[in-house]
């Protein structure tokens, strides 16, 4: 997960980003994946995709080459972020997508609160190397997902 520095808020909770009605989207179909929200039950599968490509992680829009995030961690420390993404979700005050091809891990979807007073919130996503080709076709359908299902008017996407 990046750390605060590198996404904002993300990271900490807060205000619930939704009104209490709205019904959160647990979701998204694209071209060759779809999008589910992340959990424990993803540990392994998450931990060997973001370990994989931590390079092509950094170099992705929004991450940083000299990030604390992704660095090496213990699949437990692993654990403790998807844990405290699921509380988040929970909260309404973050939500965290893992992006599956099949039933394989291949990226994440974070939507959090921004620093930015332009926008409502900031949305970051990766892929796993072996899957770059996806990035551009994710954040394209992203971008129509936040428009059409969430009700934010102002959303800073990450490489748009």
């Amino acid at each position: 997960m990046p750390d605060a520095d590198e996404a904002g808020a993300m990271g900490r909770s807060a205000k619930p980003l939704v009104p209490d009605d709205f019904a959160v989207p647990e979701r998204l179909d694209g071209p060759g994946f779809r999008l589910e929200p992340l959990g424990p039950r993803h540990n392994e599968r998450d931990y060997a995709a973001w370990m994989s490509s931590i390079d092509h992680i950094r170099a992705t829009p929004g991450f940083s080459p000299e990030g604390d995030w992704p660095q090496p961690m213990s699949l437990q420390e692993n654990l403790a972020d998807l844990e405290m993404h699921e509380r988040h979700f929970a909260e309404r005050s973050g939500f965290t997508f893992t992006v599956l091809e099949h039933d394989d891990v291949v990226g994440c979807v974070y939507i959090y609160p921004t620093t930015d007073p332009e926008f409502d919130v900031e949305v970051r996503a990766w892929v796993t190397a072996a899957r770059s080709d996806l990035d551009g076709v994710l954040r394209m359908r992203l971008a129509d997902w936040l428009d059409d299902a969430w009700p934010f008017d102002r959303v800073l996407i990450a490489g748009r």
